[in-house]
């Protein structure tokens, strides 16, 4: 790729990192309730670990293996990794000075306190001790290093101190080594009885208090924490691997003690100790990051359950059952009717799993078809699973063992599932399977008869609750059978067929992708009516790029709403004057992708599992479908697009360099959040509901939106 080429991409791991930024903006933003902020800074920290066991690791692999090659962005993994590590330590130290000058103190004034234990009573340091001895000591092993005991092989991400001591009959200035690690079955927050408020010390610290006990007869020189992060990635050889379950069983059990990628030590450690930290685990200084801080902030996140002042967190949300759906028995009948789209988590997830239960018990439905991604351990569902198959219904699961990080859950799930009698796969041999789908087929008074439900999310009742996600019922015929000839796909030995109305990766997805981009292209150069919305995580492949490039030159308005990383420069001249592109981060993750095609003012929109990406395309199996129902597609159009793309106080422009600035609103102009929107919608309807029973209306209530923007084909 030429460098003129390249300068229009911005690099991944650096967008990444940009999105990361973002969401410590969310935690210094003092409009954000004090509980919600400290939630974002644990989450900061959560995804930069990830970022570190995959992204990095992966970097350094290619450096070890001295790949020159230049990415889409001209960089080299040298160069990429270099800018990388100075962007971390920028976050990292906002990180950390938002937590001890903004949070911390904020936290001690609304009576959370963080205690030294020069500031506790000799009561309240008597309860130390008792509970050190009571429930910490005979929990810690001391770990010697000498020529006999090498250093230990540390978990990956386990909090560790490390103690120089001189033995009681060792020569003066012979000092020793040892580790001992912070146990992660113990609370890492110890919180003391106190009469007000709440009062803790970190589990570290009691340790530290007494190093003497572990070290009987020594003297303590000096002890500091440190945290190793290792790793991650999966390495299957699914060609050869004789059983899916046991080969991700050992990958992940291995995956404790991958190579060192990561060093973090506390700020006050010595130079002389990292320099033998560095050289225990083969690391170098640029992978050593000093914290001047609680390492692992993550643990602080339990802060934040339980009761608190209302001040102190966002005011609770409980979505409300779609009123369509709210007390149907009968989901078959209603589906017979007309296609339901719900829009999650401003409507219930319990929707889905009602759907589920009801297949279950229905003397009628034949099978049930299901794939799980990250299933979480919602028994609902899995109960549902188990009791359809008691009762002789052909249930089949496909679980994705590979989601990255919820392997062990899904291990646990189709182990739990085989017991139950159902039929558990593990997908197709070089793909994950990322689809979100289920099939219910219904022996109706007519005929057999599909019934689906596809989504932009995973069955999943957590994550359902703070990702914001799209589903779709429907018992269209031609959806009904592309479902059922995919799932064969996934279950037998079957070549695809080409499906009538699902775009299915690696197959067809991007062809059609490219197609509908290149179609506006065309319409604007013809000067017919063009625009492009967009909304997903990541847009990251080249060729959809190098598209939307075309149809900016050509006339195309193009809006997109990319949560994540983002490779597109946006409003370069003479490249991408028509793009636009924000970010919105705010209480709930977005998930949704939503496609948009203006198609001459005959609008398609398309909803599905699948973003921009080169992994989405070509090495999942991802379903995105068309929302072919009028109503519904006006209700994607001006209430999910439109809101989303009116928000002028939780999203963020991209400027053509890469960073991003947050919406202004001009003097006078209303402040809108669209998630905030959402959940006003929500509770409209739920009071409409209440409105319509009382009143004994016989015909639904339309629910208008406040000054709501819409999509209208110019």
């Amino acid at each position: 790729m030429t460098q003129e080429r390249a300068e229009h991409y911005i690099n991944r791991e650096l967008s990444w990192l940009e999105f990361n930024s973002r969401v410590l903006e969310e935690s210094q933003d003092i409009q954000n309730p004090l509980l919600e902020r400290l939630k974002f800074l644990c989450i900061v920290s959560s995804n930069l670990d990830e970022f570190f066991e995959v992204r990095v690791a992966g970097l350094k692999q290619q450096i070890e293996s001295e790949v020159v090659e230049r990415g889409q962005d001209g960089r080299t993994p040298s160069e990429t990794f270099r800018e990388v590590s100075l962007r971390m330590r920028e976050i990292v130290h906002g990180q950390y000075q938002t937590w001890s000058q903004s949070i911390q103190p904020e936290l001690a004034a609304a009576g959370i306190q963080f205690m030294r234990f020069s500031e506790l009573s000799q009561e309240e340091l008597d309860w130390v001790d008792q509970f050190y001895f009571e429930q910490v000591a005979s929990v810690l092993t001391p770990l010697g290093i000498d020529p006999a005991h090498p250093f230990p092989e540390l978990l990956n991400k386990s909090l560790n101190v490390i103690v120089e001591i001189e033995a009681g009959e060792a020569e003066a200035n012979d000092t020793r080594l040892a580790i001992v690690q912070v146990p992660r079955i113990l609370s890492r927050l110890v919180k003391l009885p106190s009469k007000e408020g709440q009062q803790i010390v970190f589990l570290e610290q009691v340790i530290f208090r007494h190093l003497d006990h572990l070290f009987p007869g020594n003297k303590i020189h000096g002890h500091w924490c440190f945290r190793v992060t290792r790793n991650s990635e999966l390495y299957i050889d699914e060609e050869s691997a004789a059983s899916m379950i046991k080969a991700v069983e050992k990958e992940v059990y291995n995956r404790r003690k991958g190579e060192a990628v990561r060093l973090e030590v506390e700020e006050a450690c010595p130079d002389s100790m990292r320099i033998k930290l560095i050289e225990f685990l083969n690391l170098s200084d640029r992978d050593v990051y000093p914290i001047d801080g609680p390492l692992d902030p993550i643990p602080l996140m339990g802060l934040c359950g339980g009761e608190h002042p209302p001040e102190l967190k966002d005011k609770p949300f409980s979505a409300p059952v779609a009123r369509l759906l709210e007390g149907c028995d009968n989901f078959f009948e209603l589906l017979r009717e007309r296609d339901v789209l719900l829009h999650h988590p401003y409507e219930s997830f319990s929707s889905v799993i009602e759907f589920i239960e009801q297949a279950a018990e229905d003397p009628n439905v034949l099978a049930i078809k299901q794939t799980l991604y990250r299933s979480g351990s919602d028994d609902r569902i899995f109960d549902a699973l188990s009791k359809a198959a008691r009762k002789g219904k052909q249930v089949t699961v496909v679980v994705e063992l590979k989601a990255r990080f919820d392997e062990k859950n899904n291990i646990k799930a189709a182990r739990h599932l085989e017991k139950e009698g159902v039929h558990v796969l593990y997908g197709m041999v070089g793909y994950k399977i990322h689809s979100k789908m289920c099939l219910v087929v219904r022996r109706d008074d007519d005929r057999i008869r599909r019934y689906v439900h596809l989504g932009t999310g995973n069955y999943n009742r957590t994550t359902a609750r703070i990702y914001t996600d799209l589903s779709l019922f429907s018992a269209r015929d031609e959806l009904g059978d592309d479902v059922g000839s995919l799932f064969n796909l996934l279950t037998g030995i079957c070549q695809f067929q080409p499906m009538k109305k699902l775009l299915v990766a690696p197959f067809s997805l991007h062809r059609r992708m490219l197609e509908l981009v290149e179609t506006e292209t065309e319409n604007a150069k013809n000067g017919v009516p063009a625009n492009i919305i967009g909304k997903m995580n990541a847009l990251v492949d080249p060729a959809m790029i190098e598209a939307l490039y075309r149809a900016s030159q050509a006339g195309v308005e193009v809006k997109l709403i990319v949560r994540g990383v983002c490779c597109l420069r946006a409003g370069v001249p003479g490249l991408s004057d028509r793009i636009e592109v924000r970010s919105i981060v705010g209480r709930f993750l977005e998930h949704s992708r939503i496609f948009y095609f203006e198609n001459a003012c005959r609008p398609k929109v398309y909803i599905g599992s699948a973003d921009w990406m080169p992994r989405n395309f070509f090495s999942r199996i991802e379903t995105v479908f068309p929302v072919e129902d009028g109503v519904l597609r006006d209700r994607i159009m001006n209430e999910v697009l439109a809101i989303s793309l009116a928000d002028n106080t939780k999203s963020r422009l991209l400027q053509s360099d890469g960073s991003y600035s947050r919406s202004v609103p001009e003097k006078g102009v209303e402040l809108r959040a669209s998630q905030r929107e959402f959940m006003d919608l929500s509770i409209e309807l739920r009071k409409s509901t209440l409105d319509s029973r009382e009143n004994d209306l016989p015909s639904p209530i339309k629910m208008t939106v406040r000054r709501k923007p819409t999509i209208q084909s110019t």
